[in-house]
Formats: C-alpha cells, structure tokens, sequence
C-alpha cells in the first residue's frame, strides 16, 4: 500500500491534478489522417509517424481490434487500412494484403458500419446516396418531440449535428488509391419486414432520400444555419467539443463546409486543441504518433484523492490540498444542454475533462464530492453539487451520466445508429455512485436517495450482479452497488447483499483475482470471466470489504495484489477495463491499475487494523 501511494503521488502534476494515458483504438489516428487529408493540412511527418503506430497495432491474423486481447473489428480495420494507404503504404504490401483478406472474410466494406462509409463517401470511395439520410431539421425539432436533440446522449447530439451538415452538403474529395480491394460486391440489405422497426425506419429513409433531393430551401437553409450556430455555441475552452473525438472532427468538417477557412478562431482552435489529446513518442522504430479519444483529470484526481485518502494520507497533506484547489477551480457554473429538462435547475458539479463545461456528469460530480467531503474549503462547491444531482434524479429514481429523463430508445432503431449507445438512460453504476455520495452528505433517509436504493434493487440481475454501464462489467456494476447499498444502509445480512457476494466469491478465480472480458456485453458466456486484473480485483475487493464476510475471498484477492505489484509500486494492465460504449468502444485507463487497487488496500488494512475501524 505505501509503494502504490508513493508512486501515485510522484503522478501529480505542479498544477495538482493526476491524468492517465486514456487508450482506445486506432479508428482515432485513422480519421485523424483522414480529416487532416481532407482539409489539406496533412503533415507527411505525422503521417509516417502515425502510420508506425497503426501498424505496430495489427493482429497477427491482419486485423485490428477495438481492445487488447479481443478479436478483429471489421469497421476498425477498413479504417486502419486507409488511414496506411494514405500515408503511402502500398497496397501490395504484406500487412495490408493481410488487412484486405480479414476484410473480405467479414462481408468486405460493405458490412462496415455507416460512419466507417461515411469516411469513404468523404473520399469519392462510397455513394451518399446509399448512406443513410441524416436531415438537419432535426435540430429544429423542440424538447418533447419524438428524436429530438434531447433525446439523444450527449455525445451523441454532439456528433450527430455537425453529421448532418456533413451529410447534406455530400462533399467528395478524391484520394490517390481506390478501396477495391475491400470491396465484396455483396448487395445492400433489404428493409426487413414492414412492421419492424427496420422495416419502417428503411422505408422513412428512402422517403427522406427524397426529401433530399428536393428539399423545402427556405427550411433546409434555416436548418443548417440552426445546426452550424449549434455546433460554434458547444465548442468549449479548449478548442473541442465535449473534450472527445468524434463530435470533434465532424465539428471542424462541419464549420470548414459552412464556409469557415481554416484561420476562422473556431475551426483554428479545435485544430490547436488537438495538440493536447496528441501522444508523441520515441522507439526503436522511429517516433510514434498516437491520439487520445478524450482525456479524464477530473475523474482521475478525485479517484486518486479518494485512493490517497484510503491509505491514509491525511486531509492536509500538500498533495490534496493542490488537488482541492485544483477540483474547485473546475466547478461548472454555467448552463449546459442539461437544461432542456431541467430548465429551473442551478448549475453546479463537474465534468470528465479539462474543459468540457456544457456537459458536466454526475458520475464525476459523485466521486468529486466524495473526494472533496474531508475539505472544509469545498463545503459551498459541495452543497451546490448536492443541489445539482438532486435535480438530475430521474423519474424512475435512477440517474444517467448526462442528461435526465431519457428514457425513449427511438434514436437506436434509426438506420445510421449502428455504433455505439446513442441515448443515455439511468444505469446501476452511475446510480450507485450518486446514491454512495448523497448517504455520505447524510442524506440517507431522504427520498431521493430511497428511490435510487429502489432502483438500484430492482435492476439487480437473478444472478446478484449488477450490469457496468461504463466499466467492465458486473464485476464493476456489483463493485459500485454493494458499497453504496451499505451506506445508505441496506442491511449486509439482507438477500440483495448475500446475493451479490455469492456471485463474487463464485467468480473469484483460482489465483484470487477476478477478471471479466468486454466481450461479456455480447456474451454472457463471459460475464464474471476474463484474464484477473488489478482494476477489476480491486473493485470486487471494494464490494466484498463493504458487505463484510468472504474473508477467505478477501484475503486471496489482496493476496493477488500483492504478488502481482511491479517494483514500481503499480501494476500492469493492458486489458481494458472501462467502457465509452458497451461492445461497440472500450477504455484503457492507465491510472485505474494504481487508483483502484491502493483504494482496496488501503480498506482492507483499516478493516484489519487493531483499532478494528469499518471496512
């Protein structure tokens, strides 16, 4: 314990926040080429650079996979292929004749996903035509209305507005190569059966198609004109947009097609910005290049803060009092897209990354506040934050990440939503983290809290999991609930407590950790099974520390944290264990291998300790 919480405290920045690495896939450098190419600011040195990452990624069976150890995407690797491609890889070449092959294998491009083929149409290598229609009225839609804006997840209004912009104007701007080696030259597939939500939403979009072609001027024109004023109002401090990729390089291909050069303030920011999500490094290859998907200081500083805190490092320690100051000076004070229905609610709260304001979350707001609760300092930030998550409740007593109240799934049946959650509905993980902090602020016994207990015991799977929304998977669903159960003061002894042990105690592995793999949101073959990690060992650790009991189950999962702690004090961790979208985009944390397995130690040392303190 005291070798983790040295080594996390040599991570702290001068400025008194802690970041990690954040590691997605190469789909991020592929379009990053793509739309630098596009725009004609294509360094041949980043190129090269970047190309050595793409390729220093590639599996053995000439794909590219979406995390480390999973199998080959199809959408991933068509990218990857025409990211090289551009960077002067030829064609012929071992490795992409092997990328081409795995392509052909799963149904070619056209079985890649649509945003994957709107890259394509970008280049002249799709149709638009056979793209589905993304209208730019949307944004005219008012709050109510089925599909609009608030109606979707925040990051997905984020990318969809400025996709539309993209889609309506159709832009080609040839490349120097076809993708004719991709190709399978299968047909497009069907509508499906009338009365399926394929089936319908096939046939409005060939309506829409029509649309299109003829639109109502005066409308489509005040709809894009809504859309590009949209996107401009969201761009944060930094440049980006939510602080994440995808939102990020549709809005500067959005702006540039609305007639803004590439030294308007705003399409020059979110460029600039780009630099700061930009990783750089040296091999024995030569440099490699490599971008972030987004980045999480706020995140990553109240969980150290909170690690810290677990092994016993003291409130006034320098360490955390610049983390303080630090966290208070990031407080969101301004309005976010979260007003749409929650109009009379006072901002407060924080979000994920640097600069990302509009969309402060309450996954970060709970664990800032937990952080925070031994400062006096923050006592105001805390009470606004208080007063902030109470309003973002949802109706059905859970609470999502972004926005409240979203409960329709409509957006996910449209035929351009095959990637990623769309929409942002309550999830056990989110729910259980606001519910731990507002027992902790003694607010227990208020309603609020009661109806996200509520919430959380009636999504309790048969089999005593939880479900992560946005960590993998019930072994982090389970980690969350269990301890937030028992501080708003669910009985230990009860069924739901029990439950929720015995499927941790069943799914501990023989070595004493636990694992689960992200293929668990798509099999439940995997569900509690996977390579043990450090992360996943610790979260469970947190559960069983909470509800008391499992001693043996307890003293071989820190058994494996302690055999398993690298010289440095950390622990390695390829394997992803967080989630951005279920199945579809998945996370590697750098900090989490530290933060999460200091915070166990340090719990199960004070539950162990001769002052017999509570776990």
């Amino acid at each position: 314990m005291d070798a983790a919480r040295d080594h996390l405290l040599g991570l702290q920045s001068e400025q008194g926040w802690w970041k990690g690495l954040l590691q997605t896939n190469v789909t991020m450098d592929a379009e990053d080429l793509l739309m630098r190419h596009f725009l004609g600011i294509l360094d041949p040195a980043d190129a090269d650079a970047t190309a050595r990452w793409i390729r220093s990624q590639q599996l053995e069976d000439g794909s590219w996979n979406t995390f480390y150890g999973g199998p080959g995407d199809l959408s991933t690797t068509v990218e990857a292929w025409a990211a090289l491609r551009l960077a002067g890889d030829p064609e012929e070449a071992d490795h992409l004749r092997r990328a081409a092959a795995f392509v052909q294998a799963q149904g070619g491009i056209e079985n890649a996903r649509v945003f994957t083929r709107i890259w394509m149409a970008l280049f002249g290598l799709w149709p638009w035509e056979s793209l589905p229609v993304i209208p730019p009225e949307i944004v005219l839609l008012p709050t109510g209305v089925p599909l609009a804006l608030a109606d979707w997840g925040c990051w997905a209004r984020q990318t969809i507005v400025p996709l539309a912009i993209v889609a309506t104007y159709q832009p080609v701007r040839p490349l120097p190569f076809d993708i004719d080696p991709l190709r399978s030259g299968a047909p497009a597939p069907g509508y499906g059966p009338l009365f399926s939500w394929r089936g319908a939403f096939g046939r409005l979009d060939t309506l829409l198609h029509r649309y299109a072609a003829h639109p109502i001027r005066p409308l489509r024109e005040r709809a894009l004109a809504r859309a590009e004023q949209w996107v401009a109002d969201r761009q944060e401090a930094d440049g980006s947009w939510g602080g994440i990729q995808p939102p990020w390089v549709y809005s500067v291909l959005a702006l540039h097609l609305r007639g803004r050069g590439l030294d308007d303030p705003a399409v020059a920011g979110a460029l600039a910005g780009l630099d700061r999500f930009t990783v750089r490094q040296d091999t024995p290859d030569g440099p490699i290049r490599w971008l972030e998907a987004c980045q999480s200081p706020v995140w990553d500083t109240a969980l150290a803060m909170v690690a810290l805190a677990d092994a016993d490092v003291p409130p006034e320690h320098p360490a955390l009092t610049r983390a303080t100051d630090w966290l208070l000076a990031e407080e969101v004070d301004v309005p976010g897209d979260w007003r749409s229905r929650r109009r009379d609610l006072t901002p407060g709260g924080w979000a994920f990354e640097f600069d990302n304001d509009y969309y402060p979350d309450v996954d970060d707001t709970a664990e800032v506040v937990i952080a925070l609760r031994a400062q006096p300092e923050a006592k105001p930030a805390i009470d606004r934050a208080v007063a902030w998550s109470l309003g973002t409740q949802s109706r059905d007593g859970g609470w999502a990440a972004f926005d409240a109240d979203q409960l329709r799934s409509l957006p996910t049946k449209l035929p351009f939503c095959d990637f990623g959650a769309v929409v942002d509905p309550p999830s056990a993980d989110v729910t259980a983290h606001m519910v731990e902090m507002l027992a902790q602020q003694g607010l227990a016994q208020s309603p609020a809290v009661r109806r996200g207990v509520s919430w959380l015991l009636k999504n309790q799977e048969s089999d005593g999991s939880w479900f992560g929304r946005w960590g993998v998977n019930h072994v982090y669903g389970t980690g969350a609930a269990v301890p937030a159960l028992v501080e708003a003061g669910v009985p230990a002894d009860g069924s739901a407590i029990r439950a929720a042990v015995r499927w941790l105690v069943d799914h501990q592995q023989p070595d004493g950790g636990w694992g689960e793999d992200i293929r668990s949101y798509s099999d439940p073959a995997w569900i509690g099974r996977g390579p043990a990690t450090a992360s996943q060992t610790a979260w469970a650790l947190l559960a069983l520390l909470a509800a008391g009991g499992a001693a043996d189950a307890v003293e071989r999962g820190v058994a494996w944290l302690v055999d398993h702690q690298q010289p440095d004090g950390t622990w390695d961790e390829p394997e992803y264990t967080g989630t951005g979208f279920p199945k579809d985009f998945s996370i590697n944390y750098h900090l989490y291998r530290l933060v999460f397995p200091l915070t166990a130690l340090g719990r199960y040392v004070r539950a162990t300790s001769d002052d017999g303190g509570a776990g």
